[in-house]
């Protein structure tokens, strides 16, 4: 069984969760399985009846303490998911859809929520106060179906510039506030492709290049060199038939800042899951070769830490993959029979 250098078994999570927007299907439950074992196990001590667990946060220093975003909020583990409370962060009937622990430092964390809420803590999760964010989005439109709720559905934020922090809106853009999240400002200028919408995943800052911001979207991937002001697009290989390739998660490998994965697919659900890899700090990426086609959109990446050629992905439809050595070979480890819309992955 792998452990960390303490000595301690390293755990990957995996969250069950949907869509908000009206007959959209949701599923419910978060799940934990030790790297090494293959064996899933179901979380349930103290977190809602229903889990809808739609991102999962550890702690970068301490392991123990796991967050995991909800529909009723964001809940906390200290003792690595066996048990849970809920954070204090006002009961206002919104769902939670993201949280960050900032790199600079972890002490201060921030929460994501629909309609553009963002709540901060500048104590380690005991207390939270909502921030000021007025941005509104005039030029977004909305298609047939969509979903204009405006969940902050992941948050980065600067090594090198403490005070700037990011947050990728669905639907809705990229938000940046330059003075830790008392003012945003919208982002969204050019990040469009074709006639679509500005529907964006994922927003990452790069500890290689600290203008760099790197934001994922349903219509690929954008690139800012000067911290958000401008935006290209850089080619991916395309997917669907709009010549697009729907994109939902990214990181950094830990240690490595040239390296970046972006997972995704086809579409949100669709029969082909795809990874992506930059070598240069995000100016390109290739589809990585896995030895196989996964059969479903990939919406999660994590890495172990402390041993980062580890790294999980997981596709929505309940796929978990493993790999020891940086991507290069793979193994399965599904999750239990009827585990499907995965929204969220973790390992620490």
């Amino acid at each position: 069984m792998a452990s960390n250098d303490s000595g301690r078994r390293t755990y990957v999570y995996a969250g069950l969760a949907g869509e908000t927007a009206p007959g959209r299907m949701v599923n419910d439950r978060l799940y934990r399985m030790a790297d090494g074992d293959g064996r899933w196990e179901q979380l349930t001590n103290g977190l809602p009846e229903s889990p809808a667990v739609r991102d999962i946060a550890v702690h970068p220093h301490q392991p123990d303490i796991v967050y995991a975003a909800t529909q009723d909020g964001p809940y906390r583990s200290t003792d690595r998911g066996d048990s849970w409370e809920k954070v204090n962060v006002p009961d206002h009937r919104r769902t939670s859809w993201s949280v960050l622990f900032h790199p600079w430092d972890p002490d201060v964390m921030f929460a994501g929520y629909d309609s553009c809420e963002i709540y901060r803590s500048v104590d380690a999760g005991d207390s939270w106060r909502q921030l000021p964010v007025s941005v509104r989005f005039p030029e977004v439109t909305t298609g047939p179906g969509s979903n204009p709720a405006k969940r902050v559905l992941m948050m980065a934020a600067s090594v090198a510039n403490p005070s700037d922090v990011y947050g990728a809106v669905e639907v809705g853009g990229i938000i940046r506030s330059t003075d830790g999240g008392e003012s945003w400002e919208n982002l969204s200028h050019g990040q469009y492709l074709n006639d679509d919408y500005v529907d964006m995943h994922g927003v990452l800052c790069s500890t290689l290049k600290p203008e760099v911001v790197i934001t994922i979207a349903r219509a690929g991937i954008f690139r800012s060199e000067d911290k958000g002001d401008h935006w290209s697009n850089v080619p991916v290989e395309p997917l669907n038939v709009k010549g697009q390739t729907y994109c939902r998660c990214i990181t950094e490998t830990p240690g490595d800042p040239r390296t970046i994965w972006v997972a995704g697919g086809a579409n949100f659900q669709s029969d082909m899951g795809a990874l992506f890899r930059s070598t240069d700090g995000g100016a390109s990426f290739e589809r990585v070769d896995m030895g196989f086609v996964p059969t479903s959109t990939i919406f999660g990446l994590a890495f172990d830490r402390r041993e980062p050629s580890h790294m999980f992905c997981a596709t929505n439809a309940g796929d978990v993959y493993a790999s020891k050595d940086s991507g290069d070979t793979w193994s399965v480890h599904p999750l239990p029979d009827g585990a499907s819309q995965v929204y969220s992955l973790a390992c620490g």
